[in-house]
């Protein structure tokens, strides 16, 4: 991690830079959930237009010579853009937000609206309430005008409409362990994989839906179900389980989708019964 004033001397000259609006440490870093060797995530919001120019310069400043910064959209339509640096021996990874969006993901979360959109990177897809979710689990570092900590303020209380809908959303869990069953018969392994992998993931969803809990990514997610109390004794074990050994015959690939099944049923037994 950058020490405290060369992280507040950095965050400071970002906000600096015409467009962009203020910086949040997001991340595992902002959850207290790091590792020793996590990048610092520093999410850049911004109006455009951003001077792309003036935010390559500091990055050549402070990651040297060779430091580049994207165009926004340059990462995909959801992951946006900015830049991979190195600072002080340190992985520093820029990522845009455009504000508005931010603000129109915010809107949609609360009227329970929500879908996954494909993404390099994303085998699930990105929700479009991550952006939501990342104000409002991020660390702000720079906020001239206050308009990010308003807006965190706003989102203090998770949005029970979202946390409706997840729920609602296993029924497409249980369509991909229809259709994994029918894949199994022919011993279609890369089928069956993904659709138990979707299926297990939407499950995590449901859980931190029901639980009123932010879930904004596909890594960690199944652990971070598991500590959830309301979770399905083992859920992260048997989870995790359904996909470490599924096998080519049609017999193990049926025995893996009767454990997604059996995780399935327990998770939908337990978000219904918590109303």
């Amino acid at each position: 991690m950058l020490d405290e004033v060369r992280l507040a001397d950095l965050t400071s000259r970002m906000a600096d830079v015409p467009g962009v609006i203020g910086v949040v440490l997001g991340g595992s870093r902002a959850r207290g959930e790091q590792a020793a060797d996590s990048d610092v995530d520093l999410g850049l919001y911004y109006r455009p237009p951003l001077d792309i120019d003036a935010l390559a310069a500091l990055a050549r400043d402070v990651g040297g010579v060779g430091a580049q910064v994207t165009q926004p959209g340059a990462w995909g339509p959801w992951v946006d853009g900015g830049a991979w640096l190195r600072i002080d021996g340190v992985a520093v990874d820029w990522i845009y937000r455009d504000l508005d969006r931010v603000r129109s993901s915010w809107q949609s979360a609360q009227r329970g609206e929500f879908s996954f959109h494909a993404q390099v990177g994303h085998p699930l897809g990105v929700p479009d309430f991550a952006y939501a979710g990342e104000l409002a689990l991020a660390v702000v570092l720079a906020d001239a005008t206050g308009e990010l900590a308003a807006l965190r303020q706003q989102m203090a209380d998770y949005p029970a409409a979202l946390g409706q809908a997840l729920v609602a959303g296993l029924w497409e869990a249980e369509f991909n362990l229809t259709n994994a069953r029918k894949a199994a018969s022919r011993a279609d392994a890369a089928y069956v994989a993904g659709c138990l992998f979707r299926a297990v993931l939407l499950c995590a969803h449901a859980l931190h839906g029901r639980a009123e809990r932010w879930l904004i990514n596909e890594k960690g997610a199944i652990a971070s179900a598991g500590r959830l109390p309301l979770a399905p004794a083992g859920f992260a074990t048997r989870a995790h389980g359904v996909l470490a050994h599924l096998g080519d015959q049609p017999s193990h690939l049926n025995a893996a989708i009767g454990a997604g099944q059996a995780l399935l049923d327990d998770v939908r037994a337990v978000v219904n019964s918590s109303r």
